[in-house]
C-alpha cells in the first residue's frame, strides 16, 4: 500500500441541517443546500448549479450521513476532517450539533480537528452586509477558559488529530484576536494544566489573491504553524482587465484556475507555513453577481495542484506534513470533494492520485 506524501485534512462545514437561527434569518428549512440548489449560471460557460451525486442532499442530523462521508473520505486518502467550530464568546455557539453527536456516539472513527471560525456572522452573503446576525466577541481570559473547557473533551478523544501528541487547533482569523500572543500563551497554559502535552496551534495565513497576507506575525505570536491560503487564480494583465470590465457590467469577479507552482513559494520559503489547496471556487450561490469564480477548474488540474502542494512538505517531519484541503463540502462556495453529478468521484480520485504521486 502506497503511503501518502502528506496528511490530508479537509475542512468540513456543518451547515447542512436546519437550525432555529437560520430559520429566522433566511426562512424555514434553510440549509447550505438552499443556496447551492437555487444557483443559476451568470455568464456564458458558467456551470451552475452544482448538485450532489453519491451522498445526495444529506441532513447532518443523521448518523448514517456522517458515516457515509467519513467512509468516502478515508477511502480516498483523507486523514481527518476539520470541523468548523463557532464560538462567539460567553458560551454563544451555533451549528454545534453534528460534531457534538460525533463526540457522543464515538462514530465515525475518522480523525478530526476543530477549526475556530472566529468571525462575526453578517448578511453579506445575501446582499445585506450591514445586517449583524451574530457578533464575534472576545470577553477575555475567563471566556478563554470557558471556551477551552467546553472543547477539552474533544482534545482528549483518541480520534483527535495530533502532532507530537499535541491536539491540533486551527484559528481562522488570528488577525482579529485582540492579542494573539496572549491567546497562544493562555491556551498553551490551559492545555498543560489539563494534563495535555500542549496544543499544536495553527493560524490561517490568508492571502486569497496573492496581494499579501492578512496576518504576518505567526512566529512572533508563537503559533506552531500557519496555513497559507491562496486561491489558484491566474492573474495576467488580460485576466485582471477582463475582471474589471465584467465588474463594471455587473458580472462576478472571475479568473482562470491556475496550476502555477509559484502559488506555494511562501510555503517553500517558510518552514512554519503549511499548504492548502482548492479543487475550485465559485461563491455565486451565496453572493450572486458580487461573487468570485475560478473558471476552467477540472479534477486533473486539482490533482496536479495536490501533487505540487504536497511536494513542499517532503523535507518536513512526517507528523507535520499537513496538507489542508478547502474543502470537503462547501457546496455554496464551489469548493468540495464530495461526488457531484458532473464529475462523479473525480475530485476524490484526483486527490488520491496527487497524494500518492508526491
Amino acid at each position: 500500500m502506497t503511503t501518502p506524501a502528506a496528511r490530508a485534512v479537509a475542512f468540513y462545514l456543518p451547515q447542512f441541517h436546519p437550525i432555529p437561527e437560520n430559520n429566522a434569518w433566511w426562512g424555514p428549512g434553510f440549509t447550505e443546500w438552499t443556496n447551492a440548489a437555487k444557483a443559476r449560471p451568470l455568464f456564458r460557460g458558467h456551470v451552475q448549479p452544482h448538485l450532489p451525486a453519491d451522498l445526495g442532499f444529506y441532513d447532518l442530523r443523521l448518523p448514517e450521513a456522517r458515516e457515509a462521508q467519513a467512509n468516502l473520505a478515508a477511502e480516498y486518502g483523507i486523514e481527518a476532517f476539520c470541523y468548523w467550530h463557532y464560538w462567539f464568546g460567553a458560551g454563544s455557539r451555533i451549528l454545534e450539533r453534528p460534531f457534538s453527536e460525533v463526540m457522543a456516539s464515538g462514530s465515525p472513527d475518522l480523525k478530526f480537528v476543530l477549526g475556530w471560525a472566529n468571525q462575526s456572522w453578517t448578511g453579506i452573503w445575501h446582499a445585506a452586509e450591514n445586517r449583524m446576525l451574530r457578533e464575534q466577541t472576545y470577553p477575555g481570559p475567563e471566556d478563554d477558559q470557558l471556551h477551552f473547557d467546553t472543547i477539552l473533551e474533544a482534545f482528549k478523544d483518541p480520534r483527535y488529530l495530533r502532532v507530537d501528541d499535541k491536539p491540533v487547533f486551527y484559528v481562522f482569523r488570528p488577525e482579529e484576536l485582540p492579542d494573539a500572543s496572549a491567546f497562544v500563551d493562555r491556551w498553551q497554559g490551559m492545555a498543560r494544566a489539563a494534563g495535555l502535552e500542549g496544543l499544536y496551534l495553527v493560524a490561517e495565513v490568508s492571502d486569497l489573491l496573492g496581494g499579501g497576507p492578512r496576518y504576518a506575525s505567526l512566529a512572533e505570536d508563537g503559533f506552531d504553524s500557519g496555513v497559507y491560503v491562496r486561491l489558484p487564480a491566474r492573474q495576467t494583465g488580460f485576466d485582471v482587465l477582463r475582471m474589471r470590465v465584467g465588474r463594471k457590467l455587473g458580472a462576478p469577479e472571475r479568473y482562470p484556475y491556475s496550476t502555477d507552482p509559484a502559488i506555494w513559494d511562501p510555503v517553500r520559503h517558510n518552514p512554519r507555513l503549511q499548504p492548502s489547496v482548492y479543487p475550485n471556487w465559485d461563491n455565486t450561490p451565496r453572493s450572486g453577481n458580487r461573487g468570485l469564480v475560478l473558471t476552467g477548474s477540472l479534477p486533473e488540474k486539482f490533482g496536479h495542484n495536490v501533487h505540487t502542494a504536497a511536494s513542499t512538505l517532503a523535507e518536513r517531519p512526517p507528523q507535520e506534513r499537513l496538507l489542508w484541503i478547502k474543502s470537503w463540502n462547501e457546496w455554496a462556495e464551489g469548493n468540495y470533494l464530495e461526488p457531484d453529478l458532473e464529475h462523479g468521484r473525480a475530485w476524490l480520485e484526483a486527490l488520491k492520485r496527487g497524494l500518492e504521486a508526491s
